[in-house]
């Protein structure tokens, strides 16, 4: 029997979390912002939100490919402002809907699209105080055996299938009938 991999870190209150802690079944993402395929999982996802409500608790945690995706970095810096300024899932969300313009002026407008406050933004971009959080979420990523994204897993197993929505979807029904 193949030996299952688990998730380093548990999911804490420092993790950006939708759903509820009762739900039966917790999906963590590790994702990258400049990543195609991370993009199309992140649809994918939010459908199957919408079928499991509540049974779900989704995590995403930053694993950016800098090696391959020169923007997923600075991108995730973004998205990490937004959260300081309570707005992660917007943020995270127009990134996925725009992911085909990254550059800082696009983040810029990202930011404003959002309705962050622009001066705020323009400092923790300057400043990176989020660099420590995103290493964090890489090395935890790294600790948990991801080599790529997007990396699921399922209540701190990695998810070795399909991403596509039926196979995500029943392993996650399956997970929840388990617990």
């Amino acid at each position: 029997m193949a030996q299952r991999t688990h998730l380093a870190v548990p999911v804490s209150e420092r993790d950006h979390i939708q759903g509820p802690d009762t739900a039966t079944v917790t999906l963590v993402q590790y994702g990258d912002y400049e990543c195609p395929y991370t993009r199309r999982s992140t649809w994918v996802v939010q459908a199957i939100q919408q079928q499991l409500g509540d049974q779900l608790r989704f995590v995403y945690r930053n694993f950016p490919l800098t090696e391959i995706h020169p923007h997923a970095l600075y991108t995730a810096f973004a998205a990490e402002a937004a959260d300081a300024q309570g707005k992660f899932w917007e943020m995270h969300n127009y990134i996925f809907h725009h992911q085909h313009t990254l550059e800082d002026a696009d983040l810029e407008q990202f930011a404003g699209a959002v309705g962050l406050d622009m001066q705020r933004f323009a400092q923790d971009m300057a400043q990176r105080p989020f660099a420590r959080r995103i290493e964090e979420d890489f090395q935890s990523g790294l600790r948990s055996g991801v080599h790529g994204t997007p990396t699921f897993f399922i209540n701190g197993v990695l998810y070795p299938g399909s991403w596509e929505q039926d196979a995500l979807l029943a392993a996650l029904k399956e997970a929840g009938e388990s617990m």
